[in-house]
C-alpha cells in the first residue's frame, strides 16, 4: 500500500511538472553568453573591494561553462522535475539538485580562490516542499547569505544566479547546519538560534 501511494505521488508530480513547463526533445541549454558571464562577474566583484577582479571573472566563467558541461553529462532533455523522475527511476545518471550543487562546488574549488569562499545551502528542509540544494559564492570570510546563489538545476542547466537575500523563492539555510539538525546533532533551539 505504501509503495502504491509513493508511485501515485510520483505519477502526480510528473503530470503536474509536465503541465507547467513545455517539453522538448532537446532541452539541454546552450553555453552562457559573454554578456551573462560578464554580468555575473560584475556581481561577484561587487561583493566587496577585496574581491580580486580576475577571480570574479574566472568564477563566473567556470560557473557558466561547467553548468553547460554538466547539462551535457547529465543528459538533460527535459525540465528539472521530469529529469529528477528519470534519475530516480535509473534512466539518467545524475541531475538532482544536490548533484548540480555538489559538482559545481567541487569544480569551483579547483580554482583555489583566495578572495572568494564557496558554500552550500539547502532550502525547504523543514516543510512539505521538495528540498533544494545550491552552491553559493561569497567574498572571503562572509557568511553564505551575503553571497550569490549559483543554481544550474532550477532551469535545467541554464545558470540562475542572484544574491542570496534576493532569492525569495527559496529560504536558504546553511547546509552544514541542516545536516547536523537532521542527524540529531543540533538541538532544535540551537539550530534556530544559529540561523537567525
Amino acid at each position: 500500500m505504501k509503495r502504491a501511494k509513493s508511485l501515485l505521488a510520483l505519477v502526480a508530480l510528473v503530470l503536474v511538472a509536465a503541465c507547467g513547463v513545455p517539453q522538448s526533445g532537446n532541452f539541454a541549454p546552450p553555453p552562457g553568453k559573454p554578456a551573462e558571464i560578464a554580468a555575473l562577474a560584475a556581481s561577484i566583484r561587487a561583493l566587496g573591494p577585496e574581491v580580486d577582479p580576475e577571480e570574479a571573472s574566472r568564477a563566473a566563467q567556470v560557473a557558466y561553462d561547467y553548468s553547460h558541461t554538466l547539462a551535457v553529462q547529465y543528459q538533460i532533455t527535459d525540465p528539472p522535475l521530469i529529469h529528477n523522475t528519470k534519475v530516480n527511476m535509473g534512466t539518467r545518471p545524475r541531475g538532482l539538485c544536490w548533484h548540480w550543487a555538489h559538482d559545481l562546488e567541487k569544480r569551483l574549488k579547483k580554482e583555489r580562490f583566495q578572495t572568494l569562499d564557496l558554500h552550500r545551502a539547502i532550502a525547504n528542509s523543514r516543510n512539505w516542499r521538495i528540498e533544494h540544494s545550491t552552491a553559493i559564492i561569497s567574498r572571503r570570510g562572509d557568511d553564505f547569505d551575503d553571497g550569490i546563489v549559483v543554481d544550474p538545476w532550477r532551469k535545467g542547466g541554464v545558470l540562475t544566479w542572484m544574491p542570496v537575500r534576493e532569492d525569495t523563492r527559496y529560504g536558504w539555510e546553511e547546509r552544514r547546519l541542516v545536516l547536523k539538525r537532521k542527524r540529531g546533532q543540533l538541538p532544535p533551539e540551537a539550530y534556530d538560534a544559529a540561523i537567525e
